[in-house]
């Protein structure tokens, strides 16, 4: 249990309990290969890592929610780096939590580095909806020029830091968003030689 009040999604009981093929035992304990990537992953250090995580999050959020409140409100551009800071952190807590307590799918089991382009780009996403005024968060001010700028700079070392990754780690995303991407783009030109091909042969036709 995470925090004494989160369950893990997929309990050792609840996978003891399963008839799915995909879920394999060694003598590590219970693992699954992995959607992404097709990697073992055994279910007790994914939950492991994800509380590691999350515990180090917590911890950072306070040290930021005690470094804005004895930082002079004149100075803008510091206040505006930890705000920037806990913008990242609280992403990461509720990626944690979602993953950690979802039990629908074991699409949502994969490896350290898999999770971490998966905030990595979570926070991407994020960061665009709140420069189009789009995300009402209590970490961003009235005017968030500066935390958005601090965003684009620290968010990647933000997420190393937390994760206790080496800075390999995100050389190369693995998460489904990366792979749909491709996939449409190559739907879409497969799309448009079809359409080119269409009228092609209606000019033939008229």
């Amino acid at each position: 249990m995470l925090d004494n009040r989160y369950q893990r999604g997929f309990s050792t009981k609840t996978l003891a309990a399963m008839n799915d093929p995909r879920v394999k035992q060694d003598e590590r304990g219970y693992y699954i290969m992995s959607l992404s990537e097709n990697s073992k992953v055994h279910f007790e250090d994914y939950y492991h890592f994800l509380e590691l995580a999350y515990y180090r999050a917590q911890a950072e959020k306070s040290a930021l929610v005690d470094k804005i409140a004895c930082t002079p409100t004149n100075h803008v551009e510091t206040i505006s780096y930890y705000r920037a800071r806990a913008v990242i952190v609280d992403q990461l807590t509720k990626a944690v939590l979602r993953f950690y307590t979802d039990s629908s799918t074991f699409g949502v089991v994969m490896t350290p580095w898999c999770f971490g382009t998966v905030v990595l780009e979570k926070i991407e996403v994020y960061r665009e909806r709140i420069s189009r005024g789009e995300a009402e968060d209590p970490n961003i001010p009235e005017y968030p020029f500066y935390v958005i700028r601090y965003i684009d700079e620290i968010y990647r070392s933000t997420l190393l830091d937390l994760f206790d990754f080496p800075e390999s780690a995100f050389q190369m995303r693995w998460q489904y968003s990366e792979l749909l991407k491709k996939y449409s783009k190559i739907l879409t030109g497969i799309t448009g030689s079809l359409q080119s091909v269409l009228s092609m042969i209606k000019s033939y036709g008229s």
